[in-house]
């Protein structure tokens, strides 16, 4: 279990990456809620994968 919740954010970093990219190659471009939803996994990606490994470590 800690295992996993050591990559929760990294997954949910690819997750995000992988929206992205989805949404590009779909021709999403102009829907901001895709792009801004994808970022902002991203950004909690980051935090989450930061202060889990502080905490499990």
């Amino acid at each position: 279990m800690n295992g996993f919740l050591k990559n929760l954010g990294l997954i949910l970093i690819i997750i995000a990456s992988v929206i992205l990219i989805l949404s590009h190659v779909l021709g999403w471009n102009n829907i901001n809620v895709v792009q801004f939803g994808s970022f902002g996994a991203m950004i909690l990606g980051l935090v989450l994968y930061i202060w889990l490994n502080k905490k499990y470590q």
